[in-house]
């Protein structure tokens, strides 16, 4: 059958921005810059965008367009031996990494809804976190999952053009005028002086002091915030029907990822502040706990937090799409399975290993911990590897086409890929082991005695 392409190079653009800007950009970097140190983490953050997510995303475009396959059929081709099993690695780290989000991104669908019918009124600390143990297990947290990757097969069911690139073109700016009107009430707040220091001013006496925990955290946000190591990215450059600029393209996402990343700081922060929550306070309910019961003691909070629950929910599922994409892609590609019935199917099977989560959170850990930590900063490794040190002649020639001759560039561009984000994403890949490991030993493994 006859492989479908991307209508415009807008809707290229804004499916990869969309797949980038997801809960990774507005659930977990706010926290994890809290627990970093703020404006420390936010510099070293940055950094690690430009100098090593920008290069890495373009490894992922080049391949994607040079075989126009999904991530296991573009590494086959390329590839040999033990190679062809790394584009498996991305399908399952999809795949796991999908059945959570869509647990999570019910949350915030139900939180939106309890906004509308309830308020936050009565979300003080104490109800706050009482309200989320019921939406976060159980029937509530069920069939939020359910409604979520119902979102989510439809729209990847109605294929490239008509599914994913309408539907981003809608998500991507709603996401980026909700962000930008919250960020400018937030701006009125009497705590956004105080906010605006503690995330703009990096501490560098505190950045010397834990670099150890600032750089690997940095890295992995990197990484995650790009969709970088699940095989997106090689998917969505697959439907390139056209010799365009790789790096151009790779500048406007990632510019525009970074930015809306940054944008969120300008908005949870003073609400938190206002509220007197420490940033980087709590787990998994950390920004449902802290933002329902700052909404509580803010004017106009109920409808502030109604818009917040649902841009969160946009752009969970403008995320979301590009990961059942990638399933999907492989059914249709390899086996000549209708989209369709690839997308029900898929879709299902994603729902189906995301149920445990909703019945325990020791779930969310065991799956993100091992996705997050391990399988997405290992495929990143390995597709470094792969393109730096057994395809660079073809990377750099397919990265040409559009461009031109790069001349220095494109060597400079291969020796960034071979080594410092080799080493880079060698060190967060031990690390999260170590985490791993330290969760299955220690966490886990108290949660299975008590059973």
């Amino acid at each position: 059958m006859p492989r479908e392409t991307w209508a415009t190079r807008a809707g290229f653009i804004l499916a990869a921005v969309g797949s980038a800007v997801g809960l990774g950009n507005i659930w977990r970097f706010p926290f994890i810059t809290g627990q970093e140190g703020g404006g420390a983490f936010l510099v070293t953050y940055l950094l690690f965008v430009a100098l090593i997510g920008f290069p890495a995303i373009l490894v992922e475009f080049v391949i994607g367009r040079y075989t126009n396959l999904n991530p296991v059929g573009a590494i086959r081709e390329l590839g040999s031996g033990a190679w062809n099993y790394l584009g498996w690695l991305f399908v399952v780290t999809g795949f796991v990494i999908l059945s959570y989000y869509s647990v999570v991104a019910g949350w915030f669908l139900r939180y939106t809804l309890i906004g509308v019918t309830d308020g936050y009124a009565l979300a003080g600390p104490e109800e706050a976190g009482a309200l989320f143990g019921t939406v976060s297990t159980g029937l509530d947290s069920l069939l939020f999952h359910a409604v979520f990757m119902a979102l989510v097969i439809g729209i990847i069911a109605a294929g490239v053009r008509k599914g994913i690139e309408i539907g981003v073109k809608v998500m991507v700016p709603a996401i980026i005028a909700l962000l930008l009107g919250l960020a400018a009430y937030a701006f009125t707040l009497d705590a956004s002086t105080a906010a605006y220091s503690y995330y703009l001013s990096p501490d560098f006496g505190y950045l010397a002091a834990n670099w150890a925990s600032i750089l690997p955290a940095a890295a992995g946000q990197a990484f995650f915030t790009l969709s970088l190591g699940m095989g997106v990215m090689i998917t969505y450059a697959s439907y390139l029907g056209e010799d365009r600029n790789l790096a151009a393209d790779a500048g406007v996402i990632v510019t525009l990822d970074t930015l809306i990343a940054v944008i969120v700081g300008f908005v949870v922060f003073p609400f938190l502040f206002a509220a007197g929550i420490e940033p980087g306070s709590g787990g998994a309910s950390a920004i449902f706990v802290s933002l329902t019961s700052a909404f509580a003691g803010i004017p106009g909070g109920r409808i502030l937090g109604v818009v917040f629950f649902a841009m969160v929910g946009i752009a969970a599922l403008s995320s979301a799409i590009s990961i059942l994409e990638v399933l999907v892609s492989y059914l249709i590609d390899e086996l000549g399975v209708a989209r369709v019935p690839a997308s029900v199917a898929l879709g299902v099977a994603v729902f189906l290993l995301g149920v445990p989560v909703t019945i325990d959170l020791i779930f969310l850990d065991l799956y993100d911990k091992l996705a997050d930590g391990v399988l997405l900063v290992l495929g990143s490794l390995l597709l470094a590897l792969f393109v730096g040190w057994v395809i660079p002649e073809i990377a750099r020639e397919e990265l040409e086409r559009g461009i031109g001759a790069l001349g220095g560039l494109g060597d400079a561009w291969i020796w960034i890929v071979r080594i410092p984000i080799v080493i880079v994403v060698l060190i967060s890949l031990y690390l999260g082991i170590v985490d791993y490991v330290d969760f299955l030993t220690g966490d886990l493994a108290e949660w299975l005695a008590a059973r």
